[in-house]
């Protein structure tokens, strides 16, 4: 036990408390939104909810499995967005994600498929979204000046027909990279490196003409063009289409390919997550500005061992860091060895995030995937490729907005149970310890500011939401502090009735109830951990809210209760038992050492 003479800086104390609360404060107010406001909950704000369709490729319906790991897995991303309180919950062929506020981007991301792909960059061009008015032609011709297809390459058929898209640019018109600052261009070479050149398609004998008029078959014949009358078409006819137009390995199949994506880069793409990764692939970047046509996978998502984002200082922009397992590091390793000039696209859902150049080899099985990311994108990303990819995908819906489940009543109704609450335990501090019970107030008040901070930091920062569980977390906090009071000051009584003055018995029974506000506290932030981790929606609220204020009942205790105590102790006026409630134990001391001394004597 700590010995009563030990040297005690309650100034310092004091003086760390407030400097983190002032530290809380300025960050509430001066980064962020600067609302000093905490993200409220489902029940208390409302929400938004978008329902995620799940599709197959062949058709058929989902298996049960397969939409209850796609709801785990979307669970997972939730979570790893922080404690948001939202639900995933299966509904038929559906899966419903709801999530609070009224913007239902973050819903429709969480059900990505997530299917990521490294792949390596044949060609590029841009897309008729990124050309300039005047580059336009009339259907079916190439832009003035614009060179002609490879030699040796078979014309696509239709090609001088109007079977071209207007606007379309044969490949090479452009080079890649045409399009400055677009994410997945590729990055500016080193000074005084050559430009990379992209890779010429493949050559292929010119056929020998037929004796008799006529077009002659040949295997290069392209599937016909999707277009907008196949919306009745089944799904897997559509994919299937998709699949011999896009991921053909014939060269003339893959320019007319290229010329066609360009036009319609910003439409939904039915191939969307259906891409088979041991084919090419022609597919736009994910902003609509350019077409790529890709190589073979080299690398899937499923060798991805962990995912982060954070902001890249020297770029000054929001990157994605990927981690690979041990066999595609290897992989990783020699292939950017062996390809340092070229370009290699991050291949998402069958879209071109990012195609930067290799400017050299990447051993240690780590890289980035850079693009025009933001914060909330980024994470979004990395919360997508660390989780896995989905068994389903998914085709979502349009969000719509939900009323809160119990509203602000309820919000109001808990609001002031715990103000009820509050003010009972003030009172019975008042009662029981006077002037001490002030110093309660003050520390309740102090827990209560750092509290609030806290939560509006933490629904900035991990999108915390606080619901009506949370509350009951909060309240429940409110008496684990009072318990804590309590103690400190039953030990305070106990010196004093064994003989000592006030002045001496605050330090000694500081020594002696600190050990037993450890505990307690201890016991109580085991419990909401367990609770926290293996419970699922409100509950994770309640659990986490109670092992905040756990938390922050130390802190508070240690750098402020207990300081102000001491002081107290110090001061003549304090020491006065009609101010401090101390009277009745120092009378049961006095006769004490009155029965003890008559029983010397005796």
């Amino acid at each position: 036990m700590a010995s009563s003479s030990a040297p005690v800086q309650p100034y310092r104390y004091l003086a760390l408390f407030l400097a983190l609360l002032i530290g809380a404060f300025l960050l509430v107010f001066l980064t962020g939104d600067k609302k000093a406001e905490p993200k409220l909950g489902i029940d208390l704000q409302g929400g938004t909810r978008v329902t995620l369709t799940a599709r197959t490729p062949d058709g058929s319906p989902p298996t049960r499995e397969s939409l209850n790991q796609a709801q785990q897995i979307i669970s997972a991303r939730v979570d790893g967005l922080g404690v948001s309180g939202s639900e995933v919950i299966i509904d038929g062929q559906n899966l419903v994600i709801t999530v609070p506020g009224n913007d239902g981007t973050e819903a429709r991301s969480l059900g990505q498929t997530a299917r990521l792909y490294i792949r390596p960059v044949i060609h590029a061009i841009p897309s008729e979204a990124a050309m300039p008015p005047e580059e336009e032609g009339p259907a079916g011709a190439p832009p003035p000046g614009a060179p002609g297809l490879p030699p040796g390459a078979v014309p696509p058929p239709g090609a001088g027909s109007g079977a071209v898209p207007p606007g379309a640019v044969p490949p090479g018109a452009v080079p890649p990279g045409a399009v400055p600052g677009a994410p997945g261009a590729p990055t500016p070479p080193p000074a005084g490196a050559p430009a990379p050149q992209p890779r010429p398609f493949p050559q292929q004998p010119a056929p020998s003409p037929s004796p008799e008029p006529g077009p002659e078959p040949t295997d290069a014949t392209p599937p016909p063009m999707p277009g907008e009358g196949e919306r009745d078409v089944p799904l897997a006819t559509r994919i299937q289409d998709e699949k011999r137009l896009r991921q053909s390995a014939e060269q003339a199949i893959q320019i007319l390919a290229m010329q066609f994506q360009a036009t319609r880069c910003g439409g939904e793409d039915v191939l969307a997550g259906n891409d088979d990764p041991n084919l090419p692939l022609v597919t736009c970047s994910t902003d609509g500005q350019e077409v790529y046509l890709l190589d073979k996978s080299i690398i899937s998502g499923e060798q991805i061992a962990n995912a982060n984002s954070g902001l890249d200082q020297q770029r000054g922009e929001y990157v994605v860091d990927v981690e690979f397992k041990s066999d595609a590091a290897k992989t990783w390793a020699e292939f950017t060895a062996a390809n340092v000039g070229t370009q290699t696209a991050f291949v998402l859902d069958s879209q071109v995030v990012s195609a930067p150049q290799i400017q050299e080899a990447i051993p240690g099985g780590r890289t980035q995937i850079t693009g025009q990311f933001n914060q909330d994108t980024a994470r979004e990303l990395a919360n997508v490729l660390k989780y896995g990819s989905l068994p389903l995908s998914f085709e979502s819906s349009e969000a719509e907005t939900v009323s809160a489940t119990l509203g602000l009543s309820s919000m109001r109704a808990g609001l002031i149970a715990g103000a009820v609450g509050l003010v009972a335990v003030l009172l019975y501090s008042l009662v029981f310890y006077r002037a001490l019970g002030a110093l309660v107030a003050l520390s309740l008040v102090a827990s209560g500011a750092m509290v609030f901070a806290i939560l509006v930091l933490l629904g900035r920062y991990i999108n915390y939401t606080l619901d009506l569980a949370g509350i009951a977390g909060l309240v429940i906090g409110i008496g684990m502090t009072a318990d804590s009071f309590v103690v400190f000051f039953e030990r305070i009584k106990d010196e004093i009735r064994e003989g000592r003055s006030f002045r001496s018995a605050v330090p000694r029974g500081w020594a002696r109830a600190r050990k037993t506000i450890l505990s307690g506290n201890a016991v109580t932030f085991l419990a909401a951990a367990v609770l926290y981790f293996l419970a699922v929606g409100q509950v994770k609220g309640f659990a986490f809210t109670l092992g905040l204020t756990t938390i922050l009942d130390v802190v508070v205790v240690f750098l402020v209760t207990w300081p102000l105590v001491f002081l107290a102790s110090k001061s003549a006026v304090m020491a006065k038992p009609a101010l401090n409630g101390l009277g009745a134990v120092q009378q049961i001391a006095r006769e004490r050492r009155a029965a003890a001394h008559a029983a010397g004597r005796g």
